[in-house]
């Protein structure tokens, strides 16, 4: 007789809500950082993820200053001692204030101690336009994925959230968790204009996702769409429309964006031919450019048509909604794209 798997239907923001709670009663080393992360009758956090972890874990939830070099630096010094910190900063943007602490710091030790270190550090950050201004709604990726000893990963789907991370927490070096805050699903005051529905069953059972695999979202034969994060669920729709004119797309999850899983891209594009990037973030000196170049050097030969970048232009994040809109590339775009290679 076969046990029945239990399941809830959870946001991100919920399944990350959870995923924090059980690693932090499954390791005692385990304790939040950030800022308004723990405030009583507060909001837990920016988007509720951290929402009454203060009442749960009353020593191990620490609100900060304003001050993310600072805190990142405690963060750092505490994982190098045996804890496992989860750094919240408030908004992706902030990241630009503790790049001394990230870079020269958390990404290196372990590598300049020859091993004698360990990182176990997590970080976590919202991003994405939400009609927040240039200063609050970049889209951080690119600025890391370069970056030697650290891990980066991009969460579409409550799912995703909850699994990666725990692989994260449970991880011996620094992992940065980016996080759109169109997909989270917070509810009441926090909720979000243009919200996208990302929740998924969760299984009661303790789960992991890799940190190093992408996902095949939608089977297809005629071109493949990369993306994550938002894009990732504007991709799919636009695959969807798609297929009503005949056009069959393969929509990948690229998820993990360091290190990039070329295994599963490669298997699409041998079958497809054609490959079509989507990021929210400016086109030059993207993460699409990125993988459109690993395309070329160890997939080329398969290449029908030369590869196609979706992103937003090469300015700052505007602030009228209008202008975000206009801005960030949506499913007409993805289509007009995948006309390019599929003709």
């Amino acid at each position: 007789m076969t046990n029945k798997q239990t399941t809830k239907r959870q946001s991100i923001a919920e399944a990350l809500r959870d995923g924090i709670t059980e690693e932090m009663q499954r390791d005692q080393a385990v304790f939040c950082i950030g800022e308004d992360i723990g405030v009583p009758g507060g909001w837990g956090g920016a988007f509720t993820v951290t929402l009454g972890l203060e009442d749960k874990f009353p020593d191990r939830i620490f609100n900060t200053p304003i001050a993310e070099l600072g805190f990142f630096g405690a963060a750092v010094g505490a994982a190098i001692m045996g804890m496992r910190p989860i750094a919240d900063v408030q908004y992706g943007d902030f990241l630009f204030l503790p790049m001394d602490q990230i870079i020269n710091n958390a990404a290196k030790l372990r590598y300049m101690s020859g091993g004698a270190l360990k990182v176990p550090l997590v970080m976590r950050a919202p991003i994405g336009a939400t009609g927040r201004g240039s200063q609050h709604a970049q889209s951080m990726e690119r600025y890391f994925i370069g970056v030697p000893g650290i891990k980066v990963v991009a969460v579409s789907n409550a799912y995703d959230a909850k699994g990666l991370l725990k692989a994260a927490v449970r991880d011996d070096n620094p992992v940065l968790i980016f996080e759109h805050k169109l997909l989270y699903g917070s509810k009441g005051a926090r909720a979000e204009s243009g919200a996208v529905d990302a929740t998924r069953e969760i299984p009661e059972e303790d789960y992991t996702v890799p940190l190093d695999k992408a996902a095949v979202s939608r089977q297809g034969t005629d071109v493949t769409i990369l993306s994550w994060l938002l894009m990732h669920h504007y991709a799919l729709n636009a695959a969807e429309k798609l297929a009503n004119d005949g056009i069959d797309a393969e929509v990948i999850d690229v998820r993990s964006l360091s290190p990039i899983d070329y295994e599963t891209i490669g298997e699409s594009v041998k079958k497809t031919g054609r490959v079509v990037i989507v990021e929210e973030g400016p086109k030059t000196g993207g993460v699409n450019a990125e993988i459109a170049a690993g395309i070329m050097e160890h997939l080329g030969e398969y290449l029908l048509e030369p590869v196609v970048r979706i992103a937003s232009a090469d300015v700052p994040v505007p602030f009228a909604p209008e202008l975000e809109n206009v801005y960030r590339p949506d499913p007409k775009r993805i289509i007009e794209g995948v006309r390019q290679v599929v003709r």
